[in-house]
Formats: C-alpha cells, structure tokens, sequence
C-alpha cells in the first residue's frame, strides 16, 4: 500500500459509501450497540468524512419491524424519511427507497413517485425486515419483476439483500430484469463469496457491494478483482453497523492495483448513479 495514494484518497474526500442506512432518531438507528453508542443524525456526514467518505447512499430501515406489514403506509413512511434526509444533507446523500411486492399498486405508484423526486436507488432491500415472508414474497415473484421492470424504466438502480436462502429467487430476479442494474450487498465468507462470483459470471447487470461482512478476510477483493473484474464491485459500509473506517483502510490495504482501488472506492458508484 502507498501511504502517499492512501493519504491521497482519504483527504481529498472522494470515496461514495454505497451502502448505507441514515437515520432520523434512535428507532431508525440500525447500530447493533445502540444502547451504548449512538451519534446523532447530524453528526452523520462528518463522522463519515473522517474516513474519507463525502457521499453516502442508502435507505432508512425501521430497525424495530420484522412481523407481516398490513399496509404500506409503513414503507411509504420510511421513504418520506429519506426524503427528509436529502433535503438536511443535499447533495452529500444519495436516498434509496423501498417497494415491497406484497403491495404491487402502491409500489409502482411509489417508483413514480421516486422517479418524479429524482431518486435513482432503489434498496437496500431487506425481506426479513419487511415481513416478506409472512405475505409468502420473495426475490422471484411476478409482482416484483414487474415492480423493478418498471423502475428499471427509469434507470434506476436495484440494491438487493443477499438471502442465502433464495438462490434461486435471486437468480430470477436479477435474470427476469436484463434492464436493471442490481448491487448485491455483503459478499459473505467463502461459501457465498463463490456464489456471488456465479451469478456475475452469469448476469452482466449484476454487481457486488462489499459492506457487512466478507471483507476482513485478507484477500477478497484481489479474488473478486481477479474473477470477476474490478469494474463491478462498489465500496459499501452498512454505516451506522459497521464502523466505516475499517472498510476504508481494507481496500487501501489490499493487494490489488491503485485503479482498481480508485473504481471501488468511487468510481463504479459514480458511473452507475451518474453521479
């Protein structure tokens, strides 16, 4: 590692974190140790820019719903709270929204109205949190198609949950959508690393985020860099859980070519977003 590219990247204040879930108050902070940590909603942006990070992206998450959503006011709501964000923090955020395919109508009415708003990310999408399961929905069902189809329409990009247990669901999601652009998030240990590098083999509109977990294991991006190319993977966090400073030190710390580490840390995620 250069330590005069690393002081580079990080003080010039370049790097997109992809994978984010901003907050307005504490029962949207995903932090798993809330109880003893906590920073509050403004404190966002410079705790972010001390790792080098200037833009963030992502949707906020009701932290405290996992059961079955009997209307979609609660996602309509969580939509209008990012929303909210972008107009606190401008240009340095870049909101995601959610759909849910047990609400088909509202959720194409919910892309129009993104679309509309000039919002371009759809997700994170995150099933076990919004009762997908208890509506018998997941990655492939017809309404969900439809519903990405359309945002697909508008150039929109997909941010998808990986679910270890849909491998097929995921395939035919990504499959049915050519049009789309998707970002799988978190690469995993090895077992879902290797079936991440499947499905990039095998769907071109597909790429990978690398918050959550995976990237401790020392060597992952030069794997990912050298199977599937460094054009489709995109620095990701899952800020507030995980802390973003150690994300930002793994991909300058790895073995891999100083473009290669550019295209991470910023550059895919300004080519797929236009940003």
């Amino acid at each position: 590692m250069s330590r005069k590219f690393s002081q580079n990247i990080v003080s010039s204040g370049k790097i997109i974190d992809f994978h984010t879930h901003p907050y307005r108050h504490r029962g949207e902070f995903m932090g798993m140790y809330g109880e003893h940590f906590y920073l509050e909603p403004e404190q966002m942006p410079s705790d972010l820019a001390e790792a080098g990070i200037s833009v963030f992206c992502g949707s906020v998450i009701d932290s405290d719903h996992r059961g079955a959503m009997e209307s979609f006011d609660r996602v309509r709501e969580v939509n209008d709270a990012a929303l909210q964000l972008r107009e606190k923090f401008g240009s340095a955020y870049v909101p995601g929204f959610h759909v849910h395919p047990a609400f088909l109508k509202q959720s194409l009415e919910e892309v129009e109205r993104m679309h509309r708003e000039g919002v371009k990310l759809v997700g994170e999408l995150v099933p076990y949190l919004q009762g997908w399961q208890h509506a018998g929905c997941d990655y492939g069902s017809e309404e969900l198609t439809e519903i990405l189809t359309r945002a697909g329409e508008y150039g929109m990009i997909v941010s998808y949950h990986t679910m270890p247990e849909w491998p097929e669901q995921t395939e035919m999601m990504v499959g049915n959508c050519p049009g789309v652009t998707f970002v799988a998030a978190h690469p995993g240990q090895k077992a879902d690393y290797l079936l991440h590098v499947e499905r990039l083999k095998k769907f071109p509109n597909l790429n990978l985020d690398i918050s959550g977990t995976g990237l401790f294991r020392y060597g992952l991006l030069a794997a990912l860099a050298q199977t599937v190319g460094s054009d489709r993977i995109l620095f990701g966090t899952d800020y507030p859980i995980c802390n973003p400073r150690m994300y930002v030190q793994a991909v300058l710390g790895e073995h891999i070519p100083d473009e290669d580490k550019e295209k991470i840390l910023f550059g895919n995620a300004r080519r797929i977003l236009g940003i």
